[in-house]
């Protein structure tokens, strides 16, 4: 009942949702009487035999023919394209090809309710089918760049290049592809903001959802603590870490010192994801590590003034020692192939 009453107070009515409602109403009127018409209406009756377009003997209304044929071409464009919305949202991959498809039909029932209507007037359609293939032929030649933005998106439908839901990069824009239309495709980027770019100016991008994204973390110890106490620790801490973060597909895995900075020693992790969750994935390790790290001790260090004396580290034992050896050992050869992305060496 809540719930009710919250759609209701948050129901806006506006002239489109007017315009829509009423177009359905007519459309499901339109339906029945076509459905139950022979048994509702005399057969010689002028309004059943100009509503009823499959009927094509006797004499009929031109308006209320013209307004049957309105009705039941942008009706069925309507209902199909619904159906068709309506499966690509159930759906993780072939959106693409939905929403092109829906494209063509919304085209194809406005050019078909044109040739309709003219036949109803009176209209010699053979002539003017003719007429517009040597006026395609014209304009075509002028219009290249429109045919060749179809073109590339079939060509980008049909081979896969990507998908609706994809996350992309074009021309160092980085989004999520909300639509690919016959002209243009849009992306949405994480702020809500969408580009439009027609479909032959996507010359070159990078799809980032074929394949699982690695997320890069970089930790950073003191010098004077003992790296192979810290490698042992970690040994005995991935999986935990892998635990806390169901977003992980495979890792983390410890790459090894990654660089000897001027007051620390530089610890690199890297982890498989998926692109959509790769920075909070990496935002998640880093805090992981932190809590790792305090406890058990593992100072990271910041900029400060020592006045007193010295910190005392803790040595590795050998037995930390060997479980560091086979632990740098064994985590080489589980990411080996793996490609990393260091921000510094870009």
């Amino acid at each position: 009942m809540n719930t009710i009453k919250e759609y209701f107070k948050n129901f806006k009515f506006t002239a489109g949702f007017a315009i829509k409602a009423l177009g359905i109403l007519v459309l499901l009127a339109y339906i029945i009487i076509m459905a139950f018409g022979g048994s509702m209406f005399d057969p010689m009756n002028i309004f059943w035999r100009s509503l009823n377009i499959f009927n094509k003997a006797g004499e009929f209304n031109v308006v209320i023919r013209i307004i049957s044929y309105m009705i039941f071409c942008l009706g069925a464009s309507y209902v199909v394209r619904l159906c068709l919305r309506e499966i690509g949202k159930a759906l993780n991959k072939g959106r693409a090809i939905l929403d092109l498809t829906s494209s063509l039909i919304k085209y194809a029932a406005v050019i078909v309710l044109v040739f309709m209507v003219l036949k109803t007037l009176g209209v010699d359609t053979t002539a003017i089918l003719a007429g517009i293939g040597i006026l395609g032929l014209v304009v075509g030649l002028g219009a290249q760049p429109l045919i060749g933005d179809i073109i590339a998106g079939l060509f980008i439908v049909f081979e896969h290049v990507f998908e609706v839901g994809d996350i992309i990069v074009v021309d160092g824009f980085r989004g999520t592809v909300k639509e690919i239309g016959i002209r243009t495709t849009k992306i949405e980027d994480a702020g809500g903001n969408i580009k439009i770019v027609n479909n032959a100016d996507i010359k070159t991008l990078v799809n980032m959802t074929q394949a699982l994204s690695v997320a890069s973390c970089d930790m950073s110890i003191e010098y004077g603590e003992s790296l192979e106490r810290v490698e042992a620790i970690l040994k005995e801490n991935l999986d935990k870490i892998k635990d806390a973060i169901p977003e992980i597909k495979e890792g983390p895995y410890y790459k090894g010192v990654s660089a000897l900075a001027d007051s620390s020693v530089i610890l690199k992790f890297i982890a498989k994801c998926d692109e959509g969750s790769k920075y909070q994935v990496e935002r998640d390790l880093n805090r992981q590590f932190k809590l790792l790290f305090d406890k058990y001790n593992i100072n990271i260090p910041f900029p400060q003034v020592v006045v007193n004396e010295p910190t005392k580290f803790e040595n590795a034992t050998k037995r930390q020692q060997k479980k560091a050896d086979e632990f740098v050992a064994e985590q080489k050869e589980l990411s080996k192939g793996i490609a990393e992305y260091d921000v510094n060496h870009e």
